[in-house]
């Protein structure tokens, strides 16, 4: 793996793609500063290493072009805080006002540019748009493991203007080196844990995973889709109506690889999706009409647990219920629980990204897991097998 080890970056001035997109209050305060964080051992290294810093990232979703709301200024204070040093900041991603900032820049000293979505070429991987970016550093480092699923400019299309000087950042190494254990190097017990709203979101990733786990626990709004399929009564709970024949497949496919399957069997219901609707026990194939399962129930929280903490391999993607919810909290959390145990006894626990990553963030266990992914959809698509565009055009 090309990473940043490799170089000494003295007087070298670094293009550093990294995932700024953290979330901010409505008054612009940082609610979650993981992925700034994640990013500081790549950029601290290129410092002490006495070269400069580049730093290029996108904020939400702009629609049309430069807006205040996501405009990158809103983090400079934040980010000179915690790099203990001046970050400049400059107005535009390209453009004069960048050119002249970035040619000024001396050892030791950051500039920021400006949020690199106020352009539509940069999803659309344009090529003189990367090519303008490419012009403003020596060396270009991807660190921004959470975008490199994309094809983008600033993401991939740009490494081709580095043949000889592009390189993962540590966080994007360590990313790559901890999907691949679990995919490729994975101790057993291996267990999966997939949770979330729709089984099709999952499909792939089950699939590829039938052929390496022992157990797979699912959780969960897709835990119905396989109720319904197995013609149980899920009432109004959450269901993919078009996927109760794929549910099946997979039973049977788990079936057939000798994959110790695990559905919930009984569950939280509630009369409303609200967090003081009423709420009962049900079991999961006999949920009343009009009511529908938020959360797996007590029975299940112990069925899962012992298996989680039997595991020595972990991986765990999408919640068990309507977790952000504090009523409908206790299966997440139960299961959260059982992988910080298992870690603590020696097992090794991915945390897939997304909201995995908030559930753990949430009950403050992301200290006690091995590993927390900062890239919801690109660890899914890595670990479908699939080639991400980030890490092919450093690789090539």
């Amino acid at each position: 793996m090309k990473t940043i080890d490799q170089l000494n970056f003295s007087n070298k001035k670094a293009l550093i793609r990294v995932d700024f997109n953290v979330p901010l209050d409505e008054h612009f305060q940082i609610t979650d500063d993981n992925r700034i964080q994640g990013a500081l051992p790549t950029i601290n290294k290129i410092l002490k290493d006495g070269g400069s810093v580049i730093l290029m990232s996108h904020l939400g979703r702009p629609k049309e072009g430069p807006t205040d709301k996501y405009s990158l200024k809103h983090i400079i204070d934040h980010l000179s805080s915690v790099l203990a040093r001046p970050v400049q900041f400059a107005n535009d991603c390209i453009g004069q006002e960048a050119v002249d900032k970035a040619s000024a820049l001396q050892s030791g000293e950051v500039l920021l540019l400006e949020n690199l979505r106020f352009y539509k070429e940069e999803e659309k991987g344009d090529l003189a748009f990367a090519e303008k970016l490419a012009s403003l550093g020596d060396v270009y480092v991807n660190d921004a493991f959470g975008t490199a699923h994309r094809a983008h400019a600033s993401t991939a299309v740009i490494a081709q203007f580095f043949p000889q000087a592009k390189y993962f950042g540590y966080l994007m190494a360590g990313e790559l080196a901890n999907a691949e254990k679990v995919l490729n190097h994975a101790e057993h017990p291996f267990t999966a844990i997939m949770g979330g709203a729709k089984v099709s979101d999952k499909i792939e990733l089950i699939e590829q995973l039938l052929g390496k786990v022992d157990n797979l626990i699912i959780g969960g709004g897709m835990a119905y889709t396989f109720a319904k399929a197995q013609g149980g009564q899920i009432g109004k709970s959450i269901c993919e109506d078009d996927k109760l024949d794929l549910a099946l497949s997979l039973i049977k496919k788990a079936k057939n690889k000798g994959v110790n399957l695990y559905l919930p069997v009984d569950t939280i219901i509630a009369d409303a999706f609200a967090n003081d609707a009423r709420t009962d026990i049900a079991a999961t194939s006999e949920i009343p009409a009009e009511w529908m399962g938020l959360d797996i129930g007590p029975e299940t929280r112990e069925l899962f647990a012992e298996v989680v903490k039997n595991s020595k391999t972990l991986l765990w993607n999408g919640p068990m219920g309507v977790f952000e919810m504090e009523t409908f909290e206790k299966g997440t959390h139960a299961i959260a629980m059982a992988v910080v145990e298992a870690t603590k006894n020696g097992a090794f626990s991915l945390i897939g990204g997304g909201d995995s990553a908030a559930a753990v963030s949430k009950f403050n266990l992301t200290e006690q897991v091995s590993y927390v992914s900062t890239g919801g959809g690109a660890l899914l698509e890595y670990m479908e097998g699939k080639v991400l565009p980030g890490v092919k055009a450093i690789n090539d």
